[in-house]
Formats: structure tokens, sequence, C-alpha cells
């Protein structure tokens, strides 16, 4: 008698046809799921419901899984196929999970499992992540980020491999430069102080390759990318409040 082949476990995701898709959440939380990877200035890309507008938008595949993160710190899955089509304006994301209408959106993005994501919260405290620990099995999500009492989750960056600094801005417009390395990589909490204030919060944090500078869109419309590569005047210890940013950084002190 020939014995049983052992069995082997096949990912959900083999089983699924790998086709690219653009992915749309509005403002007010409706999803959808164009087929291919359409131009996301498009018109069709650029429908919304009267009064509503383009949150996030980016090109993925069917077999994807997306994160997405809420103010309250709590990160939901959804599986790409199962997104609506893109024709109408989608469903409201709220329906696929459990996350109530008062709780603001702060990031949809693909979950590549190997990738680090850097979340921060509104005091300016923040960690390193890596998206397998993220992933959420149910609707009621998962608890990544727990903010103190009157703070929310500000932000969520993926971290490219080359990344090895992070830079901060401050809504008193002041920015810091410090090593990635200095930050802590958890699963769960509140994480390190990236940046201190007197007045307000974070307004907006990336990583970068400390090599290449620091990019930033300029103002204007006009596509133009501007690059600091001498950061030597904000460079600091994380923690540290930081100086007033470049001549012709952004206004809404943002890097883009």
């Amino acid at each position: 008698i020939e014995e049983a082949a052992p069995t082997r476990d096949i990912p959900l995701e083999a089983m699924i046809e790998r086709e690219p898709i653009t992915v749309i959440l509005s403002q007010r939380g409706w999803i959808r799921a164009m087929r291919g990877h359409n131009d996301l200035a498009s018109p069709e890309a650029l429908k919304f419901k009267e009064g509503d507008g383009p949150a996030f938008a980016f090109h993925a595949q069917t077999t994807d899984k997306l994160l997405l993160a809420a103010e309250n710190g709590r990160f939901y899955t959804l599986a790409s196929d199962k997104l609506p089509g893109g024709r109408g304006f989608g469903e409201p994301v709220r329906a696929m999970i459990d996350l109530d209408g008062s709780i603001g959106i702060v990031a949809l993005l693909p979950a590549t499992k190997q990738t680090k994501l850097m979340v921060a919260a509104t005091d300016g405290r923040g960690f390193v992540v890596t998206a397998a620990d993220v992933v959420a099995e149910t609707r009621k999500g998962k608890t990544v980020m727990t903010p103190r009492p009157g703070e929310t989750l500000k932000l969520v960056r993926p971290i490219a491999g080359t990344d090895d600094y992070v830079a901060a801005i401050g809504d008193n417009r002041k920015m810091l430069v410090f090593p990635l390395a200095e930050l802590v990589e958890m699963t769960r909490g509140q994480g390190l102080q990236m940046q201190r204030y007197r007045d307000g919060g974070l307004a907006d944090a990336i990583t970068f390759e400390f090599s290449s500078g620091l990019s930033w869109p300029m103002g204007g419309g006009t596509g133009r990318i501007r690059t600091e590569s001498d950061l030597g005047p904000w460079r600091a210890a994380r923690g540290a409040a930081g100086r007033m940013p470049p001549v012709g950084f952004p206004r809404d002190n943002r890097f883009g």
C-alpha cells in the first residue's frame, strides 16, 4: 500500500488570477478598483460624487492585500480581488470593516509583507513596524499604534530598502533630520519621541537616503523637484526640536 503524499498548504493568493488594478479611495470613504493601471489623473479616475474628492489612488494587483490605517491606530486588511469594480463610485469601505464613521482614515497602501513602515502620531512619537505584523485577519482590525490621550495616528510611510534617515517637520515649521536607526522597531505601542514641540505637533515625516539628499515637490504645479543635499544644519539626534526648513520648502509643511 502506497503512503499518501504529504499535504501541502497552498496560499490563497495562488488561487487568485493576478491582474493589474487601480485602487481609488475617496475623501468620504468610497472605494473602487478599476481594471488595469490607469492614469491617476484621468477623468475616470477622478470621478466622484458631488462634494467628494480623491484621498488615495495607486496601482496594485488583484493578488495584493491592502492595509488601511485609521486615526485610532488600528490597521485593517482588504483583499484587492474583493473590491467593487471601477464603474460607478464604488462602495463605502466602512461597510467592509468595523470602523466608525467619526474616525478618519490615515493611509491606504499595498501590504508587501517584507516592507517596513514608519508610523507616527500627532505628538511626534513613532516607530518602525514590518507590514506582515500589521495584517489583520478580521473586520475588527489590529491595534498597532496606541496614541496617548488626545492624540491620533498621523501618518504611515513605507520605508525603502536604501533609506537610512528620517526627516520630520512640525506644525511650528521646524524641521529635524536624524538617523533611522534611532527609531525603535516594534509591533505595537507608542514608540519614541521623534521630534519635540513647544507648540503644535507633527505635520509630516518621511524616510530617505541621506547620501541622495532630501527632495520635495516645488509649488505652483510646475512638477519640479527641489533637492537639498547639505542637511548639516538640520541633522541632530532624535527628539531634538529642529530649525526652520530650507528656503522654498512648501508652506503646507509637507514633504509631498
